[in-house]
């Protein structure tokens, strides 16, 4: 193995472009290790050599333990890092985001900040929760008030659907056991899509808590983005689960969605209806596709929304 001392990091131009590479690779119970420029994943069945540049987003599941090498080469490669609940369905920790232009948390942080585009953001997502209807000139609580309709009409249309008896959403936070059968795998399946939201929020640099629908919880964007599919999958699967049994609900839940998920690509879907939200109007933004080509370009603010490149001293150019 190279001594990490002597191995210069990779330069922008070096690195693999997003586009192609593999999005998200989940790992469980094995070691990881870095051998050469690649990382390497050894269990009971063997070593496997993953080439660390062709990872978008490492998902460590349970029973992983990763060397301080290996975080070292999937650092320099740009790979984000996140540790994750079983088949990468809760969110625990994360490393540093693959994104390392700060386009798409600026882009944020800019929507966010003013009142009319942070309605605007909350209109294109209930656009693309109920896609039927038009929110265009809906104020907040009107938005709200059309939400909660939707849900309740998602909840009596799933429960006829499967048979399943309701007696409304019922949650108590801290216990689980408290609810019905319905109640315990709509709970579970809301958590999963909490924790794959998050990852995809670290992954590509955005903040968590910076939301356009909740509000003044630290991830109050990983709840916008989640919500995005709750009647669409979370809802619909969560009545499924427990129309099959009541027994082991939250598990078989979790189960249950991460096939789901890893078969409709959601993954990829919550990437692009991210950027669709926060990056309007910048379709021909080269971080849309290839966020490496500005991996290292520091820049300084001057007035007038004008950027000057860093490393430079300004000093005999300012008029005092």
């Amino acid at each position: 193995m190279a001594n990490i001392a002597q191995r210069r990091t990779a330069s922008p131009r070096e690195l693999t472009r997003v586009a192609e590479r593999i999005s998200f690779i989940y790992l469980e119970r094995c070691t990881i290790h870095r051998e050469d420029n690649a990382i390497t994943a050894e269990d009971a069945e063997g070593t496997t050599h993953i080439p660390s540049a062709t990872i978008g987003t490492l998902l460590l599941g349970p029973g992983t333990r990763i060397t301080h090498q290996a975080m070292s080469v999937l650092g320099e490669n740009g790979a984000a890092v996140a540790w994750v609940g079983e088949q990468g369905v809760r969110y625990y920790a994360g490393g540093r985001s693959l994104n390392r232009s700060a386009t798409l948390l600026e882009a944020q942080a800019t929507r966010w900040a003013n009142q009319r585009t942070r309605l605007e953001v909350a209109r294109a997502m209930y656009r693309l929760r109920f896609p039927d209807e038009d929110p265009s000139g809906l104020t907040r609580q009107e938005l709200l008030g059309r939400e909660g309709r939707r849900l309740k009409d998602c909840y009596r249309r799933e429960a006829q659907r499967t048979g399943i008896p309701w007696r409304g959403r019922q949650y108590v936070p801290g216990d689980f056991s408290a609810g019905d059968a319905p109640n315990q795998a709509v709970t579970a399946a809301a958590q999963c899509m909490y924790g794959i939201t998050h990852a995809v929020v670290a992954a590509l640099g955005c903040s968590p808590g910076l939301g356009f629908v909740h509000s003044g919880h630290e991830l109050s964007f990983v709840l916008d983005v989640a919500d995005l599919y709750k009647t669409e999958i979370g809802i619909p699967l969560a009545f499924d689960v427990a129309a099959e049994s009541g027994e082991d609900v939250g598990s078989r839940t979790r189960r249950a969605l991460r096939d789901r998920i890893n078969k409709a690509r959601l993954l990829d879907r919550c990437v692009n209806d991210i950027k669709g939200l926060l990056l309007v109007g910048q379709a021909d933004n080269p971080a849309l596709s290839d966020p490496s080509e500005h991996l290292d370009r520091v820049m300084l603010q001057s007035d007038r929304d004008v950027a000057v490149p860093a490393g430079r001293n300004y000093a005999e150019e300012v008029t005092w």
